[in-house]
């Protein structure tokens, strides 16, 4: 395996934009509860500070626009590790490099569009049929895997 594989290489890129993706989610997180001056969810982060000059215990209630991205961030690591096992695990397969470019690409669009989805507030159906693209990705993947590892 290296980064001049091509095949590595795009395991590489697909796993790297999934997890700045999920890093982004906490910093996402951040910049909610400084917007909303709350969705806090420690009593400790209700002492006065210079960041929180006036506290508030009402800043420890559940706030939406904070807790939708909290949301998204446990639905993506929920599904990372999943996916950055199984394409690895794939790619030791040996498959074409065009094929395992739509694979691993079509799930990190996937990821990106249900995060579009989940972040805009779209229906449940757009959602689920994003997330549903992602898992047959996966399902693929790692049944193609366990075939390759069985000689079948």
């Amino acid at each position: 395996m290296s980064l001049h594989d091509p095949l590595f290489g795009t395991y590489v890129v697909a796993a790297s934009l999934l997890i700045l993706k999920a890093v982004a989610m906490s910093w996402l997180t951040v910049v909610r509860m400084v917007q909303a001056n709350g969705g806090y969810r420690s009593p400790e982060d209700i002492k006065k500070t210079p960041m929180n000059p006036a506290p508030d215990p009402a800043q420890l209630l559940p706030n939406e626009r904070v807790e939708r991205i909290r949301r998204i961030q446990m639905n993506d690591l929920e599904s990372l590790p999943y996916f950055l096992i199984a394409g690895l695990l794939y790619i030791f397969t040996e498959p074409s490099l065009r094929l395992a470019q739509c694979l691993l690409y079509g799930y990190v669009a996937s990821r990106l569009l249900h995060f579009w989805a989940y972040l805009t507030g779209q229906i449940h159906e757009i959602r689920a049929t994003l997330w549903t693209v992602g898992s047959i990705i996966l399902v693929f993947m790692t049944v193609r895997t366990l075939l390759v590892a069985l000689g079948a």
